[in-house]
């Protein structure tokens, strides 16, 4: 129990250091996203601003995401630049009715636009996620590589997720990032402790309550 205390402790000191430099980078200033990205975690949970052309037809869903209480989907969009060069670009949040890009024309915004998003990874969210579906065009994680399968592109390793903006129309909704942390390592820290404390308090109580044994008793033991 002492030991998973301990553990419970490092895991708490390394989430809230993960957390600050998260805060970090967000705050920091948003900047043109390089043309070619060495090292993408050099990038994570940094602004950046984007330009290029969102291929609507390509779409993609990500679902089940809920905002603020509803059901819905965030739509991925492969976004072309200028030299040719592509990224995956999700553009925010739909509710269930809006799934269909037709029941969100005003959103489908041609030509090229100028954007600003926050590059996160992409990964599994939970082991028990369902399995991605791209022959529906439906994905569940983010999965990069089927992603930028599905979307005519080279493997990425990085997402663009959009920023705050209203888009046309109101829908996508940008904005959808997690950068919060889920943080429950202090609780877990005291219940391991607490823990580790109670059975040291019963051990003492129950050695003290034991009968002592006499030189004539540990010779001579009753029958």
């Amino acid at each position: 129990m002492l030991a998973l205390g301990a553990w419970q402790t490092h895991r708490l000191s390394w989430k809230a250091s993960e957390q600050a430099y998260r805060d970090a980078r967000v705050a920091e200033a948003p900047i043109p996203l390089p043309a070619v990205v060495d090292d993408p975690a050099e990038l994570f949970y940094r602004r950046v601003i984007v330009e290029g052309t969102l291929q609507h037809d390509k779409e993609m869903l990500l679902g089940a995401r809920s905002h603020k209480g509803g059901l819905g989907f965030q739509v991925i969009t492969p976004l072309v630049r200028a030299d040719g060069s592509a990224i995956l670009f999700n553009r925010g949040w739909v509710p269930l009715e809006r799934k269909e890009p037709q029941r969100r024309h005003a959103g489908q915004v041609e030509g090229p636009q100028r954007l600003e998003g926050l590059v996160v990874p992409g990964g599994k969210d939970a082991w028990f996620a369902p399995e991605n579906r791209p022959d529906q065009r439906l994905w569940y994680w983010v999965d990069l590589a089927t992603l930028s399968a599905s979307a005519g592109i080279p493997t990425q390793s990085y997402i663009v997720d959009a920023g705050s903006a209203e888009n046309r129309g109101g829908f996508p909704i940008g904005g959808q990032t997690y950068v919060k942390l889920r943080n429950e390592h202090l609780s877990y820290v005291i219940t391991w402790f607490c823990l580790a404390i109670g059975l040291a308090v019963i051990y003492v109580i129950f050695m003290r309550g034991r009968p002592k044994k006499t030189p004539d008793t540990a010779a001579n033991p009753p029958s």
